[in-house]
């Protein structure tokens, strides 16, 4: 279990690391007055600090290490 668990989370802080964090788009009204709607796309931005994603890393690979062998 730890040994599976550490590979996720070493992937994870990789993966952090890396990419830095995501973007999405939503739709948001703009306009909404009785049966006319003016909708626009709006741009969100996820960021995460590179601290978390080391912290991540390095818990995988604490978990790696000291998962008992079978």
């Amino acid at each position: 279990m730890n040994k599976s668990l550490g590979i996720i989370l070493t992937i994870i802080g990789i993966v952090m690391l890396v990419w830095g964090g995501f973007s999405y788009t939503k739709q948001e009204k703009v306009i909404d007055a009785g049966p006319i709607q003016v909708s626009a796309d709006k741009k969100e931005t996820v960021n995460w600090p590179p601290y978390v994603g080391g912290v991540v890393l390095i818990a995988g690979i604490v978990l790696l290490v000291t998962a008992k062998k079978t």
